[in-house]
């Protein structure tokens, strides 16, 4: 972990809403895909206490799926959830679009445009969960009551083993 923690519009939102959290930096390697899994890895955490966010399109509207990153999303949840039909995972160029993140370093916190967003339910079995910063390498540790509160987020069980 580096001793600076990068100044990302995550940190910036989180610090103007006054809600705490721990920066956690850990070296992001090139050839990863699954993001997550190295963020718990390189953290030495379980990878159900780190929370991946998913852009999603819910009858052809984005919306924001957060994770762990030990789970997979169950689409048909997640557009239950937010009173849709059918749910797909969001095009990736029009997810960093619209997010102002990139792939692998988007951050529920602090996006360009602000995205319904459901918080899967296991996160309050947790005082304290991971989620990207907004950038590779760069998580941030906060309560999910928290997290809840600063994305507006509704809570529902939308992640399956």
């Amino acid at each position: 972990m580096s001793a600076a923690s990068p100044s990302t519009p995550a940190t910036l939102a989180l610090e103007r809403a006054g809600v705490p959290f721990t920066p956690h930096v850990y070296e992001h390697h090139e050839s990863a895909t699954n993001f997550g899994e190295e963020a718990a890895a390189a953290l030495g955490l379980r990878e159900e206490q780190v929370f991946k966010t998913l852009v999603v399109s819910v009858d052809g509207d984005l919306a924001v799926a957060i994770v762990p990153v030990a789970d997979r999303l169950d689409l048909k949840a997640i557009a239950a959830a937010l009173g849709g039909k059918k749910a797909s995972l969001a095009d990736p160029t029009l997810a960093e679009r619209r997010t102002g993140y990139v792939v692998g370093g988007i951050s529920p916190v602090g996006q360009k445009t602000r995205i319904r967003t459901v918080l899967d339910a296991s996160a309050s079995d947790h005082p304290t969960i991971f989620v990207s910063g907004g950038r590779r390498g760069f998580d941030i540790e906060l309560s999910p009551a928290d997290l809840a509160r600063v994305t507006e987020a509704s809570t529902a069980p939308i992640a399956r083993s």
